[in-house]
């Protein structure tokens, strides 16, 4: 098996749709108003499901949290510290919840968090070198 993306199941999707595209710059491939929308972030498939739809195609109802979600995160790579900063401050400036504000790590990343308008949390991290080089080891 190969991991083709994952997908969110939310309440609000034309909030989640502007989030994703608008601030965290994601590619949206069809409308809106559709009850499952496509994403494509790096390569990635990244869905967003309506709640409803989700629960009538499967015949289950399912329970949702409120507030920040801690079962799982997102994570974002930019190639240097400074854009994680600038990252985190056009975020939160365009709504999303600071989780926790940029700051460099003991294992040598500058990292931040946010939450997205429905909760699920974001990491935006770099080890300050680009994407293609962050897990070479040196040496």
């Amino acid at each position: 098996m190969r991991l083709d993306g994952f997908g969110l199941l939310v309440r609000d999707m034309g909030k989640m749709i502007r989030f994703y595209r608008d601030i965290l710059g994601f590619e949206i491939k069809e409308e809106e108003n559709t009850s499952n929308v496509y994403l494509v972030k790096d390569g990635t498939l990244f869905l967003l499901y309506g709640r409803k739809d989700f629960e009538k195609m499967t015949s289950r109802r399912y329970e949702y949290i409120k507030g920040l979600n801690g079962h799982f995160e997102i994570a974002l790579y930019v190639d240097t510290f400074e854009e994680v900063d600038e990252a985190y401050r056009k975020a939160v400036e365009n709504g999303a919840t600071s989780v926790l504000e940029p700051e460099l790590e003991p294992w040598g990343q500058r990292t931040c968090y946010i939450a997205d308008p429905e909760g699920n949390l974001i990491e935006i991290g770099s080890w300050n070198k680009p994407y293609e080089e962050k897990d070479l080891t040196e040496g």
